[in-house]
């Protein structure tokens, strides 16, 4: 109230009497009743419905008849506090004639509540329909029901109408709270839709109390009694109203970013811009031009950055310096207030301690294993802790994962504890290895936050099951050991043999297959040996959690085949007379075995010896059915004591009669001219791989060939076989191959001297190249000086019954499974090889370019892009060997010759289809020309050069390639001749025009077909020639393909060809059995006139003989040379000669039927030239004569005849019979050379020409010339 009001108010009282107010409109009736506790500030409004005058006791009346409602009882207690305050004391006794909500309290507390204000009534007179406005003050003993009480007025039903008084009540607002803060203070807040009148905008501050909510706006502060003013209607004037001060700011925060903090209705975010606004509200009261701006609202943008913070200026400027160590700094801050009148300018310093919040869990990893008894038990215990005690911390853990498993938390002084309840149930075998992040975040009472993560990883003991096809098998005999478990996110698994000489690791890499997804492991021993008896243990493991199996495996003893001696190999034995048959093996290897000899399918019992180092069983066999010479297969069959059996190689035995036997010795009986082969044996060892080869000659056995390997080799053979197939094969590797050089190098003149023993060492570089070998300079300078040993110093004789190809391969399969050691590949040197590579490492910016040179200063180089290089998978190597004396002696053609280096790369990872490779290679022959850049085609065991391109100069070829693999470059002496030859001219051309002819051949018949098929033979005739056409082009498309096979050198061009040969064979030998058919007919009419044969059984014979025969002799070729690998040639698509004699298949049948139809011929001419019954005129004989001609032109390509001239060129060299042949095929051509017997077939069908003259017009009249002379041949017969 203002003071004019406390002077009227006063001088009322002094006059004992209320006197007539002034008139004044709209003002506010006050009631006041101020305590310690909480009140609140009611403004209600309410108006007359007449005109009478109203005056203090009616306004009391008024007040109670309020109904029941709370204002009714505030009225009341204003005309209590009336009579009150003329008595100046309260009733004792008083009580509330209404009831009060709970809390709600109209009297004076116990602690001497004064009753501060009166009543100040304003008497409206003469005004139409006036409103009253009334602040009313309600104080709570208990702030909890604060909430209720204003609930309650809200839900009061407006408007109120009070009777008797004609007063409304239109509107009751709560304006203003007040909240205790000090003993004498309190702070106030506006309620939504009012605010503070402009008068006391200076005075606004915010409230320092803990107490107060962190988003309650700024309140206004004052001292108990409290006179005002109140909360007032929001305008444009009320304080707070015009434009907010805005200041821009920058928090730094040491967390991870997340998601949420974009969306600003995600919880996350809102926590920040409480948490930021709470901490500005707090920490800038120390600063007294931060109490007139009111509460912060906060408007956030977050975004990712660094996580360390950026030194902004230094103490001087009023900012702090790096956040990394504790620091005390000052700031200052200026505001500057200016209007039209004056200039505001407020100042304020403060001082701040920075430290860093550090959190130290108890673990920053850690692994469970949750179906452990002892972890379900104790469970685990998780801890974050920070360096210093702080009165206010806030702690939250969080639980991030898959799995999750959780617990309770405690905070026991500057520590938190959380308490982790392991349970099997919720860690599945699948989910093993899950992560589980516990976050602990600590915050202090400053809000200042520190989270720490502990990644739990939760891993489960695996149930590991292992099983064996077989727990006792016999040595030589494969089995598998199959090892399954329930958990498949495994990191690795391990396998360990214990016996009684130890714990063998399995290191064999092909042995051991992985299937990832079904968790299963299978060792597969393809040859069991002493080596692989024990017990098996399967490991799983899981970081350091191992889950193991066992299984037993007993290897009982049984001789390989290979070691198992036969005497003799082959031999020829007489009639009746015993002969020794033997079967030895090593002494050391003896055990219990039940052995037998076997010989053509009847079982004998032996005898055992023992010879030195042999254990040898040994037969007399005596042949005692002679009837007729035949050839005997025997054997001797080893069984164990669990049954497994194995059967030696074969001993063949060729019966002689006595009268024939030549040589007769020691070694054994044979007639002249009989091979005698038997075992190589040793002094010391008994006997060795291979054997010795005698030929009787003059009748003593004279050695034709030794293939017994040294000593030494032999035991290196031997060696390899058991290393290849040893548990420990790459853990023996390095000691092995130092063996191996070592006695290469002693023997190394027994080595060059014997194909034998090369194609031995051949065969053990061959299986240990199989082996991964870590890259070792040591190892791989043994395995490449082997290599130099046996090429540097052997001659090109030597190697010509070997497969040098299996040793090119060999280096290749090596070099390809070196594994790095330190992350590179030593480069290695040897006289004739070398080797150089690299390891492909992340961003490799470099190409790959390695350079060699030779003893005889050969160079080659090779270039890969680094763009090449890219693509490749990274800790792949690139690996390059160089030969300089290999090159030569694998196969080739003799018209070409290696003119340069040989030079393999290869890749340990997939490249993609095209991978770019540049080699330059310098000539060693520059007289040589028509350079070719080749690969080594390991499928066809040639060079090829599919996939290379060439660039020549002067003195070296530059070779572009699309793959890796062995390179060179091949030249002739000569350039190949431009012209072809006259057959080749003929052969061409008449390939061309039979094609054509056939097909106008075919297409003619099927026009004219009805026409002259009228009678049964003229059918039978077009049948056979329709055949013979159809058969004849199609085995010429099929010879166009293998021709084209031929030129171009394909991956599957073998099988391709093979095809090819198989139906150029079956066509061509359709067209000769039909031209059979034709022939055959043509005899049926002329020599059995009188007998009739229907259509049907002439057809199906025809069929028969025109198909089924040649596909039973193509099939029988085929099936009897191809499983040899003889079936076709090596560099034509046509019948093997030299090796199978697979071509007699088509010369004989083709030689049978043309004498067949030369025979018919023959008949035919005869039967013409058979004198009639009288004399002949010479005009008569001229006629017969011209027929004759006529038949024979006519038979002789339909018959097949001309190949006679075709077979003659097989026995002659004359170029006239290869013209002549040519020619009078008409297009249809056979060239076989005498030297090889190779076939080139180019057929035409001169009768095809003929037919299609003789059928082409439609008409009786040709076509009748033609038949005329058939028919005319068979009436002559008559």
């Amino acid at each position: 109230m203002g003071n004019v009001a406390r002077k009227i108010l006063e001088r009322l009282h002094d006059k004992k009497g209320l006197q007539m107010c002034l008139p004044v409109r709209n003002r506010v009736v006050s009631i006041q009743v101020k305590s310690h506790s909480t009140w609140i500030s009611l403004r209600t409004t309410f108006g007359e419905k007449s005109h009478k005058s109203l005056l203090g006791s009616q306004l009391g009346d008024i007040k109670y008849m309020l109904d029941h409602k709370l204002l009714a009882i505030l009225f009341q207690f204003t005309r209590l506090h009336s009579k009150v305050a003329r008595q100046n004391a309260v009733p004792k006794n008083y009580r509330s004639p209404l009831p009060l909500p709970d809390g709600l309290s109209l009297l004076p507390d116990t602690t001497g509540l004064k009753l501060l204000s009166t009543l100040l009534c304003m008497l409206i007179l003469d005004l139409p329909l006036p409103e009253y406005t009334v602040d009313i003050e309600v104080s709570l003993q208990d702030s909890s029901s604060l909430e209720a009480i204003k609930n309650y007025f809200k839900s009061i039903t407006l408007p109120i109408n009070i009777s008797n008084a004609q007063t409304t009540v239109s509107n009751i607002s709560i304006t203003t709270v007040c909240q205790p803060s000090g003993e004498n203070s309190s702070c106030c807040f506006c309620e939504n839709g009012y605010a503070w009148p402009s008068s006391v905008c200076s005075d606004v501050m915010p409230c320092p109390s803990e107490s107060l909510e962190p988003a309650q706006p700024c309140g206004y502060m004052q001292k108990m009694p409290f006179y005002g003013p109140y909360c007032e209607p929001q305008t444009e004037e009320s304080c707070g109203m015009g434009e907010p001060i805005v200041m821009n700011m920058s928090v730094r925060l040491d967390s991870d970013f997340q998601d949420d903090l974009k969306n600003s209705s995600s919880v996350l975010y809102q926590k920040y811009k409480t948490d930021l606004e709470t901490a500005w509200g707090r920490e800038t009261q120390t600063l007294k031009i931060f109490e007139k701006l009111g509460a912060p609202i906060a408007n956030l943008e977050t975004k990712p950055g660094s996580l360390v913070p950026e030194r902004v200026a230094d103490k001087e400027k009023g900012i702090c310096g790096s956040w990394s160590m504790q620091v005390e700094c000052s700031y200052s801050c200026v505001f500057i207030r200016s209007s039209p009148y004056h200039t505001e300018i407020h100042r304020g310093t403060g001082t701040i301690s920075v430290f860093p919040l550090q959190v130290t869990p108890n673990f920053e990893d850690i692994d469970v294993t949750c179906n452990s008894p002892e972890a379900q038990a104790k469970g685990l215990l998780l801890s974050c802790c920070i360096d210093r005690h702080l009165t206010s911390l806030r702690v939250s853990w969080k639980v991030n994962g898959t799995i999750n498993m959780t617990g309770g938390y405690t905070l026991n002084g500057n520590c938190t504890e959380y308490q982790l309840n392991i349970n099997e149930s919720l860690c599945p075998p699948e989910k093993s290895g899950a992560v589980t992040t516990y976050t602990c975040e600590l915050e202090t009472g400053h809000g200042a936050r520190r989270a720490r993560n502990i990644a739990v990883t939760y891993l489960r003991k695996a149930h590991v099951t292992i099983s064996s096809t077989n727990i006792t098998v016999s040595e030589g005999y494969g089995f598998n050991v199959t090892c399954k478990s329930d958990v498949s996110n495994y990191d690795s698994i391990s396998w360990k043999i214990q016996s009684e000489n130890g714990t063998k690791i399995v290191d064999c890499v092909t042995c051991i297959k992985n299937w990832n997804s079904s968790a299963t492991s299978v060792l597969t021993v393809k040859s069991a040996s002493q080596d692989w008896r024990g017990t098996y243990i399967c490991t799983f493991s899981q970081k350091n959690l191992d889950s193991s199996a066992n299984v037993t495996v007993k290897v009982v003893p049984l001789p390989l085949k290979k070691n198992i001696l036969i005497d003799p190999i082959s031999t020829s034995i007489q009639c009746q007379v015993p002969h020794a048959l033997q079967c030895c093996i090593q002494a050391e290897t003896m055990s219990n075995y039940t052995v037998t000899f076997w010989v053509q399918q009847n079982e004998f019992r032996v005898v055992k010896k023992k010879k030195d180092n042999l254990v040898c069983y040994m037969y007399n066999h005596t042949q005692k059915e002679c009837n007729k010479d035949e050839e005997l297969m025997a054997y001797c069959k080893f069984i164990n004591s669990i049954g497994g059996r194995v059967d030696s190689e074969h001993i063949r035995l060729k019966l002689i009669p006595v009268t024939k036997i030549s040589c007769s010795d020691s070694l054994g009986v044979g007639k002249e001219g009989d091979i005698l082969i038997k075992p190589c044996s040793d002094v010391n060892k008994g006997f060795t791989r291979g054997n010795v080869t005698y030929k009787c000659i003059n009748r003593s056995w004279t050695s034709q060939k030794n293939d017994c390997l040294s000593g030494p080799i032999n035991d290196l053979l031997s060696g390899a076989e058991s290393l290849v197939n040893s548990p420990e094969a790459k853990t023996n590797l390095p000691v092995y191959l130092a063996q191996l050089t070592e006695q290469t190098r002693k023997e190394i003149t027994k080595i060059n001297n014997s194909s034998a023993n090369i194609g031995a060492i051949v065969s053990i570089l061959d299986m240990v190249s199989s082996i991964p070998a870590e890259a070792e300079h040591l190892t791989m300078q043994n395995f490449l000086s082997t290599v130099d040993l046996i090429v540097d110093n052997s001659t090109t004789e030597v190697w010509k019954d070997l497969n040098s190809s299996s040793l090119l391969q060999s280096v290749e399969i090596f070099s390809q499974n070196l594994q790095p050691v330190n992350n590179t590949i030593p480069s290695v040197s040897a006289s004739t090889v070398q080797l150089q590579g690299i390891v492909v490492k992340e961003n490799n910016n470099a190409d790959y370019n390695k350079g060699f040179r030779s003893t005889e200063n050969l160079t080659v180089s090779v270039l890969i892009s680094k763009a090449e290089i890219q693509t490749l998978t990274q800790n792949s190597t690139i690996i390059s060997v160089m030969y300089s004396k290999l090159g030569p002696i694998l196969p080739r053609d003799k018209s070409e010759f290696v003119n340069g280096l040989l030079i393999t790369t290869t890749l340990s990872s997939n490249r993609s289809p095209n991978f770019e490779v540049n080699m330059t290679f310098a000539k060693k022959d520059l007289s040589l020309k028509r350079p070719k850049c080749v690969f080594w085609n390991f499928t066809l065991n040639n060079w090829d050069s599919r996939g290379c391109t060439h660039t020549d100069s002067e003195d070296s070829v530059v070779c572009s390639c699309n793959h890796l693999t062995s390179f060179s470059i091949l030249m002739s002496p000569d350039e190949p001749s431009p012209y072809l030859s006259v057959e080749d001219y003929i052969s061409y051309i008449g390939l061309a025009i039979s094609i054509m002819s056939l097909v106008v051949c075919i297409i003619i018949e099927s026009l004219v077909w009805k026409y002259v098929t009228n009678n049964t033979t003229s059918y039978m005739r077009h049948v056979c020639i329709l055949n013979i056409a159809t058969s004849l082009l199609i085995a010429d498309i099929w010879f166009i393909v293998s021709a084209s096979i031929t030129d171009q050198k394909q991956d599957l061009s073998r099988d391709i060809c093979i095809m090819a040969t198989f139906f150029i064979h079956f066509f061509y030998l359709c067209v000769f059995f039909w031209m059979l058919s034709l022939g055959l007919i043509l005899f049926y009419r002329l020599v059995f006139i009188l007998h009739n044969t229907s259509k049907t059984a002439q057809k199906a014979v025809a069929f028969c003989l025109g198909y089924l025969c040649p596909f039973v002799i193509a099939v029988t070729t085929i099936a009897v040379t191809l499983p040899q690998g003889s079936y076709t040639r090596e560099k034509v698509c046509w019948l093997n000669w030299n090796d199978s004699k697979a071509l007699l298949a088509f010369i004989i049948p083709a030689l049978i039927i043309v004498a067949t139809n030369l025979f018919i011929a023959a008949v035919v001419i005869i039967k013409i030239m058979r004198p009639t019954i009288g004399d002949r005129t010479s005009r008569q004989e001229k006629k017969y004569l011209f027929q004759i001609g006529k038949s024979v032109a006519i038979l002789t390509p339909l018959l097949g005849l001309t190949w006679g001239f075709g077979f003659a060129t097989a026995v002659s060299k004359s170029q006239a019979f290869r013209i002549l042949f040519s020619l009078l095929n008409a297009f249809q051509r056979c060239r076989i050379d005498k030297a090889d017997l190779k076939i080139t077939l180019y057929f035409a069908s001169s009768f095809g020409i003929s037919f299609t003259a003789e059928d082409q017009e439609n008409s009786p009249v040709m076509f009748r010339q033609i038949q005329s002379i058939f028919f005319r041949t068979i009436h002559l017969f008559h």
